[in-house]
């Protein structure tokens, strides 16, 4: 060994904490004994209803939505309304909601629908999502399938077909009769 002894390391440590006493000595204690990790964010609020919001022809209702979505006015054939299951008839136009707030969703829906009807369009494909980011059921699939029955162009629609979207798209079956009135 070189000669030291635990003696030496000792009245080094010692000298440290005294230094270290020294320097701390004119420290004031924080007044807060713990510190907040974050800001807390308050609730969300809804908006007023604006004027317009009524004009699109459409009322929210708060109704339990199914994994997959399905309706079929009275009249509509079932090899018709089969073939919009199955994805034999192809959407002509899609639109896509993701991200899109439930007014911003709702007047999309009311534009996309109206220009489509002008159109001619027989089946359309709205892509609402799966609502993986909300926390209790998806919110815009509640809407659509609220939404799409209220509106007399609408004849049916059903859930996408899985390569083409699955429950978190819709095929629309549209109304040519409706054509001149948009």
């Amino acid at each position: 060994m070189s000669g030291t002894n635990g003696n030496e390391s000792g009245e080094d440590g010692k000298d440290d904490l005294a230094e270290f006493l020294r320097e701390m000595a004119d420290v004031e204690p924080l007044k807060k004994k713990t510190a907040e990790p974050w800001k807390r964010r308050l609730r969300p609020e809804p908006l007023p209803k604006a004027a317009d919001e009524d004009e699109d022809g459409f009322a929210d209702r708060n109704i339990e939505t199914p994994a997959f979505l399905e309706f079929r006015r009275d009249g509509i054939q079932h090899r018709t309304y089969n073939d919009l299951r199955r994805g034999i008839i192809e959407p002509e136009a899609t639109l896509d909601l993701h991200g899109l707030r439930v007014l911003e969703a709702r007047k999309a829906l009311a534009a996309f629908l109206g220009q489509s009807t002008a159109r001619g369009r027989r089946c359309v494909r709205i892509i609402h999502g799966k609502g993986r980011g909300s926390s209790e059921q998806p919110i815009l699939k509640q809407k659509i399938n609220q939404w799409l029955p209220q509106r007399p162009e609408v004849l049916a629609f059903t859930s996408a077909p899985r390569w083409d979207g699955g429950t978190g798209a819709v095929y629309v079956l549209l109304s040519r009769k409706f054509r001149d009135e948009y």
